[in-house]
C-alpha cells in the first residue's frame, strides 16, 4: 500500500513541474510528503506471531515465514514466539499472577511472552489443529491470558488474526478452532483482522504444494 502511494506522490510531482510558481507548489509538495510519511509510520503495526507447531521447519513454521516476511515487506515490526518449544505449564488457577512482578509466579516462559504481549498491538497465531483445536503447546499459553484479567493489567493488543493449518480437505472441520479463536478475539474485544484457513497438509512440506504460502505472505502485507 505505501509503494502505492509514493508512486502516486511521484506521479503528482512530475505532473507539478508544469505547473507556474513552481517553488510555492513544491513546497506545499514537501508539506504532502511529510504528512503522508507520518501517517505510514503511525500505520504500521508492532505484532507478536505466536506459533504453535513442534515440528521444526514444517507447515507452520513455512506458514509463519511467509506471513512475517509479507508484514516485514510493509515496515511492521513483527516478533515470533514459538510456543511449542518453550517450557509453559498449564494454569494453576491460583489467582497470583504479577503478584511478584512476573506474569505467572511459577516462573515459566509465559513471562516472556507476556511481556512481548505488553509491547505489540497486534497478535497473529499460526498454528496446526490438532482434533479440531488449538494443539496443547499453544492452548498452555492462551489459558494464562488470563493473568492480565486477575491482575487488572492492560495488555496493548487491539488486533488479532489467525493462520490454521490441517490435513483435511473439509473447511467446515475448522469451525471448531475458528469459533474458539474469534471467541477469545471478542472477549478480550480485539478487533479481528481475519482467519486464513490451509487444508490439505499434513506431511513436511505439503504447504509448499498449495496457495497457503503465497495466501499467508499477502496475508502479511496486508493486514
Amino acid at each position: 500500500m505505501a509503494t502505492r502511494i509514493l508512486y502516486a506522490c511521484a506521479r503528482i510531482f512530475l505532473a507539478l513541474q508544469k505547473v507556474e510558481k513552481v517553488s510555492k507548489v513544491l513546497l506545499l509538495f514537501k508539506k504532502a510528503i511529510l504528512i503522508f510519511r507520518t501517517i505510514t509510520f503511525e500505520m504500521k503495526k508492532n505484532i507478536l506471531v505466536l506459533t504453535s507447531s513442534p515440528r521444526i521447519g514444517g507447515n507452520t513454521d513455512m506458514l509463519a515465514d511467509a506471513f512475517i516476511n509479507g508484514a516485514e515487506s510493509e515496515g511492521n515490526k513483527v516478533v515470533k514466539f514459538d510456543a511449542a518449544r518453550k517450557q509453559i505449564s498449564g494454569c494453576k488457577a491460583c489467582d497470583k499472577c504479577f503478584s511478584n512482578g512476573s506474569a505467572c509466579v511459577f516462573n515459566d516462559d509465559f513471562n516472556q511472552l507476556a511481556m512481548h504481549m505488553e509491547a505489540a498491538d497486534t497478535l497473529v497465531i499460526i498454528t496446526p489443529m490438532y482434533w479440531f483445536t488449538f494443539p496443547s503447546q499453544i492452548k498452555a499459553a492462551i489459558d494464562k491470558f488470563y493473568a492480565f484479567h486477575v491482575a487488572k493489567r492492560e495488555c496493548s493488543i487491539k488486533n488479532a488474526a489467525m493462520i490454521v493449518c490441517a490435513e483435511t480437505d473439509d473447511e467446515d472441520e475448522f469451525e471448531g478452532i475458528v469459533s474458539t479463536y474469534k471467541l477469545i478475539a471478542g472477549y478480550e474485544k480485539w478487533n479481528n483482522l481475519g482467519v486464513l484457513l490451509v487444508p490439505n497438509v499434513s506431511g513436511k512440506g505439503d504447504v509448499e504444494h498449495t496457495e497457503g504460502l503465497a495466501k499467508a505472505r499477502e496475508f502479511g502485507a496486508t493486514l
